[in-house]
């Protein structure tokens, strides 16, 4: 796949899920079992959304970068968020507190993980 088409792809689906977990925190948890409940599960939610869209600002503004070393680090920068993520919500999962949709967060993790390592794999 092309760094073009990595990064674009990868920044859209982390802004998907940082407008939806800002805007609509109450109609996104509960598909993975958790309830929003009071004014600060509503607000850690939307939280959370600074980070996930950092990292669609992230991988949208550096789409267009050569093959360099900073683009190297990129994808490792973006491979480590990712095990991060498989890690946690693989744990989650486990405990039962993501139940039903929950599940699919892993598996989006660990496809993300994967195609972060082919890119930084294709880079040197």
């Amino acid at each position: 796949m092309k760094n073009r088409t990595f990064l674009s792809m990868h920044g859209a689906i982390y802004g998907v899920f940082a407008f939806a977990l800002f805007f609509l925190p109450g109609l996104m948890w509960p598909m993975y079992g958790v309830q929003v409940n009071d004014q600060y599960a509503y607000f850690l939610s939307q939280h959370n959304s600074i980070f996930l869209g950092g990292i669609a600002a992230i991988s949208f503004l550096f789409r267009d970068i050569e093959d360099s070393e900073v683009l190297r680090k990129l994808f490792l920068g973006l491979m480590l968020t990712n095990i991060l993520g498989l890690i946690i919500t693989l744990y989650a999962g486990v405990k039962g507190i993501f139940v039903g949709f929950g599940w699919s967060d892993p598996a989006f993790f660990a496809l993300l993980t994967a195609l972060s390592y082919v890119q930084l794999k294709k880079t040197g």
